[in-house]
């Protein structure tokens, strides 16, 4: 079994990026033996925010694979441990995570959340055997003028940089159709 494998997933919103990286994590897992888990990073902010935690949650209760759910919305190294190399994670998503870092945990500096996301991820893909990170595509298109959207664009464009140039492979999910744009299929 290869060890310590990095896999990216991105696309825009409602592309089917996650259900793309739980059916790849489901196959893997089921060649490899190895255990599936799930880190969820998202917070229920809202009345839609939290239907959509609801609904992922009996999706994954209702799959015909067992997953375990870990819903941690920052500092993912505090979860490392428990993972070995018999284990398969999906971390769904970074986007989520970079808004909990900036607006739950007030970070500002670009620099540092890039690298506290960066670390976050180190910490899961070195304890298991395959992370598959999963992410919203946000940073096509023209810059946005407001500060505080260009600083978000920053930050997720050069996380997302720094990501695809560790993973083994890397996906971009348009309209549920996944293009492999680094790598081999698994």
């Amino acid at each position: 079994m290869e060890t310590e494998q990095l896999i990216f997933i991105s696309g825009g919103v409602r592309s089917g990026k996650s259900s793309f990286a739980e059916t790849m994590a489901a196959d893997l897992s089921k060649k490899q033996g190895t255990i599936l888990h799930y880190i969820a990073c998202g917070v229920a902010s809202d009345e839609e925010m939290a239907a959509r935690i609801t609904r992922h949650r009996k999706d994954r209760e209702n799959a015909s694979v067992d997953w375990s759910t870990w819903e941690c919305p920052d500092h993912l190294q505090r979860i490392a441990n428990h993972f070995s190399k018999h284990d398969i994670l999906v971390l769904d998503c970074v986007t989520t995570l970079l808004n909990n870092y900036l607006f739950d945990g007030n970070m500002s500096d670009p620099e540092h959340v890039i690298n506290v996301i960066l670390t976050d991820l180190i910490s899961l893909r070195e304890t298991s055997a395959t992370l598959i990170v999963v992410s919203n595509e946000v940073t096509q298109g023209v810059p946005f003028e407001q500060p505080s959207i260009r600083n978000y664009q920053y930050i997720l464009g050069n996380a997302h940089q720094h990501i695809v140039d560790q993973a083994d492979t890397a996906y971009l999910v348009e309209n549920g159709m996944p293009i492999c744009k680094k790598g081999a299929v698994p």
